[in-house]
């Protein structure tokens, strides 16, 4: 790879940024266009080293009129925007999802080749492809910066992107794709960019079935078509037809940790609106089916099914149109608050899919294999994965709601009080509840509203056919009660419906009790006759490394993961870890591919579920193509894990973890949480103060509205250190780990040892390298220069510089380079190509964060947007931000 950027990639760049600025002169005049230029040339200069350019910068900017401040930022913003496409595009064409290692791409046929060769029979790939389960949970937490609107523009203009790169022998249509990117440009920018109200549950919800429209109900028969070409080439068979190796499930209306907006009714809006989208879907493909099936040999199966018909294929598809149009129909009715008086609807996966079954394997029968394995198979694919609501929709809630409950119940039924009972006095009594036949609830109990939410919820489980809903997670879980009273809410309220119950542990004191809380659990003879011998559990990213810093929660996660998979092993029973990732660094972000490599052996025993969270989503799956590339990176990792697993991690490396995580977690203890003025300095330096304007997502940044940093969301709070390049949550603590123990003997060799033979160690490191190239000590001293005043505090902000200074030079030494991200030219170059245009936004930031606490937050409109607009374009610059 040529250290400059490929050169489609840096056309794309040119075409799309030369047609913003002719529609910003259209827009502003040419004059304002030269601003802009001058501004990106002292950032592009001052990012060479020249000082002199980096303070005529900031003097620039500080002398703008007040008037060019919101187009300033707005033009820097578009361009990110556009830049972001570009190389999206790049991605797409040269399937470059992972530009992480060079050689780190993985390539399916070449896995299921290393498979064969290390003693895995043909038949062996095919089954441990066929039985694997990858759930990708599709969540709306608040790091979608850029509207639903623009997203759909930029989609067009990657769609003309494609028009005119494939119009070298006809000119004429480069000639109308260029036309359609300039007039698609143009709208973008005179698009308000920032949303004027915060989406609710259900929009998030909408805008999740739109990526399964617009590029998941494309990528998904493609990618099976892709595996099943390999498979008959390997293994001389294919995927079986219900085979679904990676579905799709969505926190999106379900999730209602900390967010009051998600309620029963919520949930059962957003549960209706994927059955109708589903059957608007479906509705398309067999209208099509129709249209195509119109051979008349049929086996004696089918002809029974249509009876004497000249096309039986058409007349079983007429019927499940009719079937489909009635669901469709009746989904509306329910939403629109009206009752239904149509036809029988379609209500489960294998109402669908059973017709269509019969149509191919008649078609086979009779020898029509190719017309059997086309648009037929396609569709059954989709059923396999999508069955008739889209995805599975997961419920979260948080511990001590569902204690909540059992505290009123008690306290009402006289009882005593549930919440001053110990561990073993709760399980005694819930144990004994579950095992009654007798309800606990009275009928007509009055109940705070809290509890009657709660409750409700229950109720719409019971409401739903199993196969729409997924797991029932509990956030905040920490003893097998936390379990249990779910289940004895489930049996009460939920009706016929059983969940899988899921406890998520995320403080660093819950991760390090998962496995004994899983023990206690399975050794409970009535809980086991629940749950069928599965178990899931989740790991928490976000929370555990805003407890404990990332470098020991990482290691925690580790260790929680290893002692699960021991306990579930003992037990007979089979685990499935659902991984609580985000799209940054410090929240567990990072390539897909080698995080699952580096997780421990036998974790990832053929099923595995993570979310997919924010932005993330769309850079992943906005798109056919790289959505296809997606799921093969996720399908060849959980192969690999499960049939090449990973080494065990050997014993002194163990040790060197459990020390560099101790020194790590007492570092980053001392500032987040022992030194007085941290909160002072984070609440002084960063956005964090203006970001509850900014209308990201549903949730509140807080979980208690009353409380302090400790009550704030993992999401913005590493959002607020991103804004200001400081990136503080994701490394503090590891320089003082790393450093120490190279200035030990043997400390650089037993690092180095671990980087190179350990997958978790090697990719924490790779994923700290990328952190620390993106990271910028002297943009954030800028925001201390222009926003703190207190001695004190402009003395922790010089600590925590050092600090990183200190971090840096010791990856330096551990992965013997001379500077950062030296084997991977791309990411440093897309990095370095972004910041000329980033750099402006964080001077004109800065600015209006003290223009706006000098007013004492009353500035003008014009200036709010563009503040708001900053925010929204660094984060597009650094893309993963949350």
């Amino acid at each position: 790879m040529s250290h400059d950027l490929h050169e489609s990639l840096r056309d794309n760049v040119r075409i799309l940024g030369d047609s913003l600025g002719r529609t910003i002169a259209d827009d502003l005049g040419q004059a304002f266009v030269d601003k802009i230029e001058t501004i990106r040339a002292h950032a592009k200069r001052g990012r060479q080293g020249d000082s002199l350019q980096q303070r005529e910068l900031i003097e620039y900017l500080r002398q703008l009129p007040e008037r060019d401040l919101l187009p300033v930022t707005r033009a820097f913003n578009q361009f990110l925007n556009l830049a972001n496409i570009a190389e999206q595009h790049y991605r797409a064409r040269f399937r470059r999802v992972e530009d992480y290692k060079p050689g780190s791409q993985p390539v399916l046929g070449e896995l299921l080749e290393r498979a064969q060769q290390a003693g895995n029979s043909p038949r062996k790939l095919v089954e441990t492809l066929a039985n694997m389960r990858v759930e990708l949970v599709l969540t709306a937490h608040p790091t979608e910066v850029i509207r639903r609107t623009l997203i759909q523009k930029y989609d067009a203009i990657d769609e003309c992107l494609t028009a005119i790169e494939s119009s070298e022998d006809y000119p004429e249509r480069g000639t109308r794709a260029q036309g359609r990117l300039e007039e698609l440009i143009s709208q973008a920018w005179h698009t308000d960019e920032i949303r004027h109200e915060r989406p609710t549950p259900v929009d998030e919800a909408k805008w999740g079935f739109a990526v399964i429209e617009n590029s998941l109900w494309q990528a998904v028969p493609d990618f099976h078509r892709d595996l099943d070409n390999l498979l008959l080439d390997t293994a001389g068979e294919r995927l079986p037809l219900d085979a679904a190796p990676i579905r799709y499930a969505s926190w999106m209306g379900g999730d209602r940790d900390g967010n009051p907006n998600v309620t029963a009714r919520v949930t059962r809006e957003v549960l209706l609106l994927g059955r109708w989208m589903a059957a608007d879907l479906y509705l398309r493909d067999l209208d099509q089916l129709k249209t195509e099936l119109s051979m008349w040999k049929a086996n004696s199966a089918l002809k029974a099914e249509a009876g004497d018909v000249a096309e039986p294929y058409r007349e079983v598809l007429k019927r499940l149109l009719t079937r489909m149009e009635s669901t469709r129909d009746w989904a509306k009715a329910e939403l629109e608050g009206r009752n239904y008086d149509g036809g029988p609807i379609i209500e489960t996966r294998d109402q669908l899919y059973s017709p269509l079954l019969g149509c191919y394997r008649s078609l086979c029968d009779v020898g029509l294999d190719t017309i059997a394995n086309g648009a037929l198979l396609d569709t059954l694919r989709r059923v396999a994965v999508f069955g008739v609501t889209l995805t599975k929709l997961d419920l979260r809630q948080e511990a001590s709601r569902h204690a909540q409950v059992i505290e009123e119940l008690t306290s009402t039924l006289g009882l005593g009080h549930y919440r001053e009972w110990d561990e073993a006095q709760r399980q005694e009594f819930l144990l004994a509840e579950l095992a009654s036949r007798r309800p606990l609830i009275p009928r007509r109990w009055e109940c705070s509203a809290e509890t009657r939410e709660v409750l409700d919820t229950f109720k719409v489980i019971a409401q739903e056919h199993s196969e729409a809903l997924g797991t029932y997670i509990i956030s905040m879980a920490a003893e097998p009660s936390d379990v249990l009273t779910v289940a004895l809410l489930m049996k009460e309220v939920g009706g016929q419906v059983t969940l899988p119950i899921a406890p998520l542990f995320e403080t660093l004191n819950d991760l390090d009790h998962a496995g004994d809380v899983v023990d206690q659990l399975l050794a409970i003879p009535s809980y086991r006759s629940l749950i069928d011998d599965r178990q899931e559990v989740m790991i928490g990213y976000s929370d555990s490394a805003k407890d404990a810093g990332q470098l020991a929660a990482a290691w925690a996660q580790y260790r929680a993961q290893e002692s699960l998979v021991n306990v579930c092993n003992r037990h007979g029973v089979d685990l499935t870890l659902f991984h609580g990732r985000g799209g940054t660094v410090g929240r567990g972000g990072g390539p897909a591919h080698a995080a699952i490599l580096s997780q421990p052996p036998g974790s990832v025993n053929g099923s595995l579920r993570v979310t997919e969270q924010g932005e993330m989503i769309r850079f992943k799956f906005g798109q056919p193509d790289i959505a296809l590339r997606s799921m093969e990176i996720y399908a060849c990792a959980v192969l690999e894990a499960t049939l090449l697993p990973p080494r065990a991690p050997e014993p002194h490396w163990r040790e060197e973890m459990d020390q560099l995580a101790k020194v790590a977690h007492g570092a980053y203890v001392g500032v987040v949480r022992e030194d007085p003025d941290f909160v002072p300095y984070f609440r002084a330096v960063t956005p964090e103060g203006a970001l509850g304007r900014l209308p990201l997502g549903s949730r509140p940044t807080k979980r208690r509205q009353d409380g302090g940093v400790e009550t704030l969301r993992a999401i913005p709070w590493i959002f607020a250190w991103t804004q200001i390049r400081l990136m503080l949550p994701a490394w503090l603590g590891s320089g003082e780990a790393f450093s120490t123990r190279l200035e030990q003997p043997g400390g650089r060799e037993v690092l180095q040892e671990m980087r190179t033979e350990w997958p978790f160690f090697g990719t924490y490191l790779d994923m700290l390298e990328m952190l620390l190239a993106k990271a910028d000590v002297a943009i954030a001293a800028y925001y201390e220069h222009r926003l703190v005043d207190e001695p004190s505090l402009k003395a922790l902000g010089k600590k925590l510089r050092e600090r990183f200074a200190r971090l840096e030079d010791a990856v330096l030494d551990i992965l013997q380079q001379e500077k950062l991200l030296e084997n991977t030219p791309l990411i440093r170059q897309a990095i370095d190509v972004r910041n000329p245009y980033i750099d402006p936004l964080h001077g004109l930031q800065a600015e209006l964060l003290q223009r706006n606490r000098d007013a004492d937050g009353a500035i003008s409109a014009d200036l709010s947007r563009a503040l708001m607009v900053t925010m929204a374009g660094i984060a597009a610059g650094l893309r993963n931000t949350g």
